[in-house]
């Protein structure tokens, strides 16, 4: 029986902002991140890879998190801890001193999410399955156990989430012969990033019509003259066929998302996401009744299940965004699904930063073919950003991902990556300005700093 020796984390950079990849009305100059983890076994065999994302400054601090959380792992018997997913999670979820900082919001809420993300990708490999597969082989019991379900009963029972799971189980199999055959459909964001040029704009979005994408979405609300120049742009490229959909990022308050929306309307977007605070359910609700038939989405900061629990209720979003790494992993990933398939929302994850793409592919490939049956209105994030660092990076063809193999979560960075763009270390950062500030302030602070946590059995 493998036992977890110990793990090591890293806070591992990309420098896109030289190239205004990700670059939107909110977050002009992000450099996207991943506080990232591998848990270790005395079977080298038997390992696990996890990440939350990040654009840049205070990735360090999520790898301090993430090793706090993930210290009381070590010295367990990892076949009990994979065998029992609902039950490491709660472990490690009941530390109160660690949850206070949230609770179930912030810093530590990621930190858990990346610690379970290894877990559940140790749990695929011991098994030799890709995760969807993992998933889709277990039972709706096993399935509802391992769902964080607390706080939601009055959204969605036990039972309600068995009921929902159990009448799909008969017909799992044609779904699964479906997506092996036709792939998962997914849309780019790649076109869009607000600090392209309108040139780049027209030859990338001409570029994904080519490859077979039929949805594209751009940023839009740092000015409305840009916006409707840019759409029209999108718009000439894509037909009137084309789904087109616009992203502000949180920069508006509700009147003025309500306001600029109605004057982008006559480019037909099929949504306007984050169009004010991911926290302001309310004015989600506001806004997704004043702007139809344009529908409402958001979710990639939706920090809890709770949150999302309320934007069902009060019927405030029409696509629901969830991210593999805002939530506390798989185990908070599937309450929201299952709420999602109650309430009759489609489920369209996040995917807009590194190591994004290679996560949800699992869960969106789960969710049709267990949970919601059904693909209608439903199209998962594909950004063509930074796959070459994965060991086993998604690909994509005529615009839908095709069904990962290997065993795992797909979490995996290469050894390479980590030697070159480790912060502020690796071979990358040690020669920019950036990387040997940061060097010398933490020498000379002598270790006030976060560093990298490297914790083996009976250390730390």
């Amino acid at each position: 029986m493998p036992q977890i020796t110990g793990f090591d984390v890293f806070d591992v950079r990309f420098p896109t902002s030289l190239s205004a990849d990700g670059s939107d009305a909110m977050n002009k100059d992000g450099d996207y991140s991943a506080a990232y983890i591998i848990l270790k076994t005395d079977n080298p065999e038997v390992y696990g890879c996890g990440f939350t994302f990040t654009i840049g400054r205070g990735n360090d601090i999520c790898a301090a998190a993430m090793e706090l959380r993930a210290r009381p792992l070590v010295g367990l018997d990892a076949d009990a801890i994979c065998i029992d997913l609902g039950g490491t999670y709660r472990s490690l979820k009941r530390d109160s001193q660690l949850r206070w900082l949230g609770p179930e919001k912030g810093v530590e809420h990621l930190a858990l999410g990346a610690v379970m993300n290894a877990v559940w990708d140790m749990a695929a490999r011991r098994a030799g399955k890709p995760l969807w597969r993992l998933l889709v082989d277990m039972t709706p019991e096993q399935i509802v156990d391992a769902a964080d379900l607390t706080y939601l009963s009055d959204a969605l029972t036990r039972d309600e989430a068995l009921n929902l799971l159990a009448r799909l189980v008969p017909s799992r199999d044609e779904r699964l012969r479906q997506l092996t055959r036709d792939g998962y459909p997914c849309y780019t964001t790649s076109a869009g990033w607000l600090g392209y040029s309108d040139q780049k704009l027209r030859r990338l979005c001409q570029e994904a019509v080519d490859q077979g994408y039929r949805h594209i979405k751009l940023k839009v609300g740092a000015s409305l003259e840009d916006d409707i120049r840019r759409l029209r742009i999108a718009r000439e490229v894509m037909g009137p066929e084309g789904n087109l959909m616009i992203d502000a990022n949180q920069v508006w308050d509700v009147p003025q998302a309500i306001d600029w929306v109605k004057q982008l309307s006559e480019f037909n977007p099929l949504w306007i996401e984050e169009p004010t605070s991911p926290d302001d359910v309310l004015g989600h609700a506001e806004i997704r009744r004043a702007v139809q038939p344009i529908g409402v989405a958001t979710g990639e900061h939706g920090m809890n299940r709770v949150l999302f629990k309320q934007l069902f209720q009060a019927g405030a979003i029409d696509y629901c965004q969830l991210d593999a790494c805002r939530l506390a992993s798989v185990n908070e990933v599937l309450a929201v699904q299952l709420m999602a398939a109650k309430f009759g929302i489609p489920v369209c994850p996040h995917a807009g930063g590194v190591g994004l793409c290679e996560l949800v592919q699992h869960l969106s490939i789960f969710d049709f073919i267990a949970v919601s049956g059904d693909l209608t209105g439903r199209v998962t994030e594909f950004v063509d950003h930074l796959h070459e660092h994965f060991v086993d990076p998604c690909l994509v063809k005529d615009g839908a991902y095709v069904m990962p193999a290997n065993p795992g979560y797909s979490a995996e960075l290469k050894e390479q990556t980590l030697q070159e763009y480790a912060f502020p270390r690796g071979s990358y950062w040690a020669g920019t300005e950036a990387g040997r500030a940061e060097t010398a302030w933490r020498q000379a602070h002598d270790g006030q700093a976060v560093a990298f946590a490297s914790v083996r059995a009976g250390e730390g």
